[in-house]
């Protein structure tokens, strides 16, 4: 007699799943957007593309806060495009939590992360408050962090409700992503300090960096930055432009063992997204240098993180999948 009830049940969740995912994959194509218009306002902002290069780069932070300077049309037109999308984005969450969380049998494990982008998407929102005018690092690292979490969890989302998870568990795979994803988490905190913080060109060489001029105050995400009108190179930066420059280098040598590992277990198509995704991210890190901060190449490095990091926390979160817990 229980079996017709659990026949007649299951095909709900199993609809309700197929339209969370796409949901998920949507919600995903509009949080990348959203960081790369932000990523497009905050780079424009600091002077990437200005006349004439590079001695108008910070520039703007000369400029008093009760004297803003103008907004150009192509800023204008990200940010009614980054307002518009992010209000999407949110509506669309908010319907995600509902079709977890509002009918039975409820799906507990993707509504927990319905909930968790519910939570990033509401302190985006308290925080854009302040971010207008906003010259502190940590306003940044807040908006740049939590925009490619935001990213990286949609992604998983969609990955969870796509097809049942491996029986198998594989927890060397699933323990080295988590290591890579925290390491790469670091990394874009670092360049997150380098682009608010000004140091864009504080190493213009690419073999090489002069850190005799560099503060420890450019660590400080509190500590606002104080460019010199004279000297947009900004040695203050130096050392902190440096350190990102090194934990590149851990990076690669994080994500090239997890690449070939998850090759050996057979994920073959994300083995070769994360060796493509890291070998394109330093290219761009080479034209960054040599190119003295290309916007483009600035905003497709920002983009390929973005990719990098849901690449390597969606192979982390399928290491230790385990078969999905019962609906209640």
């Amino acid at each position: 007699m229980q079996q017709p009830t659990a026949n007649s049940a299951s095909p709900a969740p199993d609809r309700r799943l197929t339209l969370l995912r796409r949901m998920a994959w949507l919600c995903a194509a509009l949080v990348l957007v959203i960081t790369s218009l932000s990523a497009f306002i905050r780079l424009t902002k600091a002077g990437l593309g200005c006349e004439p290069w590079p001695q108008c780069y910070a520039q703007s932070q000369l400029v008093p806060q009760q004297e803003p300077p103008p907004v150009g049309a192509a800023e204008a037109a990200a940010r009614l495009a980054h307002r518009t999308i992010a209000t999407a984005a949110l509506l669309l969450i908010l319907l995600m939590v509902m079709t977890t969380l509002t009918t039975r049998p409820l799906l507990w494990p993707e509504g927990r992360m319905a909930l968790g982008l519910l939570g990033l998407a509401l302190f985006l929102a308290v925080l854009g408050r302040w971010t207008a005018n906003a010259r502190v690092p940590a306003v940044t690292l807040g908006n740049l962090l939590a925009g490619f979490a935001m990213f990286a969890l949609s992604v998983r989302l969609a990955q969870a409700c796509g097809r049942m998870p491996d029986a198998g568990v594989q927890p060397r795979l699933a323990r080295w992503a988590w290591l890579a994803g925290t390491v790469l988490l670091a990394h874009i905190a670092l360049g997150g300090l380098v682009s608010a913080g000004q140091a864009g060109l504080s190493c213009p060489q690419l073999t090489g960096c002069d850190v005799s001029g560099a503060s420890w105050q450019a660590f400080n995400p509190w500590h606002t930055p104080q460019p010199d009108a004279a000297q947009p190179i900004h040695p203050a930066g130096a050392g902190v432009h440096a350190l990102h420059r090194a934990g590149a280098l851990i990076v690669a040598a994080v994500l090239l063992p997890l690449g070939l590992l998850a090759w050996r277990h057979g994920r073959r198509g994300t083995a070769a997204m994360v060796l493509g995704l890291l070998a394109a991210q330093g290219v761009l890190g080479a034209t960054l240098v040599l190119g003295g901060l290309p916007l483009a190449a600035a905003l497709a490095h920002n983009v390929v993180a973005a990719l990098l990091l849901a690449v390597v926390l969606a192979l982390a979160g399928r290491g230790l999948a385990a078969p999905l817990s019962p609906r209640l």
